[in-house]
């Protein structure tokens, strides 16, 4: 395993009206953040939030290319983005206690916060397909280039980890600075990682390590 310190290249927010940051995507052109009971489109170059979408938004956050997906409490909502109407309803794993989400090979990816699990389900039904194990808490969770990384929190410690996307063995860390939070994961779709802050209501954005 290799480990070396986040390279955090910008940070947004904080933002008003918002205390915590829940979920985090990316949807080709802007971040999607949840914030409690919204969902908001933030500008990555510009900074600005554009809009919000009335919605619950306790965890994570999804974009298949079309729709939005997100976390409300026991259930995963899809969304149109552009009237925020709520399309279909399906169950999240456990009944709850879901962290992140996020849209790979034609599914949903589920983080599971104190169970440390990452559940791969079924956007139609969200019949669970199968369940990655981790050895600490999970809040984020992306998938990008055939590597799944996610975040995690523990006390005064973050990070971002690269795990075996069969055994749940880490293969990378990236460490985030002392005392920071880490809640909602979602890599721009190249070098850029976005994660919300926990506590706080900021974004970071972190450069992913070259790869070789």
């Amino acid at each position: 395993m290799t480990r070396s310190d986040a390279d955090v290249a910008r940070e947004y927010g904080p933002f008003p009206g918002v205390e915590k940051i829940h979920g985090v995507s990316f949807d080709g052109r802007h971040v999607w953040f949840a914030s409690g009971d919204r969902l908001n489109e933030l500008d990555p170059a510009g900074g600005e939030v554009l809009r919000s979408i009335a919605v619950p938004a306790h965890a994570g956050t999804a974009f298949d290319g079309k729709h939005l997906y997100q976390i409300a409490e026991d259930r995963i909502q899809k969304l149109d983005p552009e009237t925020g109407t709520v399309l279909a309803t399906i169950p999240a794993p456990g009944g709850g206690g879901n962290s992140g989400l996020t849209w790979a090979e034609g599914s949903l990816w589920v983080g599971q916060y104190r169970d440390r699990k990452i559940h791969q389900i079924d956007p139609q039904t969200g019949r669970t397909l199968r369940t990655i194990e981790s050895n600490r808490f999970v809040t984020g969770v992306t998938w990008v280039d055939g590597e799944l990384w996610h975040g995690t929190w523990e006390g005064e410690e973050s990070e971002l980890r690269r795990v075996d996307p069969v055994s749940g063995e880490v293969r990378e860390s990236l460490l985030m600075p002392a005392g920071t939070g880490l809640s909602g994961l979602e890599l721009d779709g190249g070098e850029l990682f976005f994660c919300g802050s926990g506590d706080k209501s900021t974004i970071r954005a972190v450069r992913r390590p070259p790869r070789a």
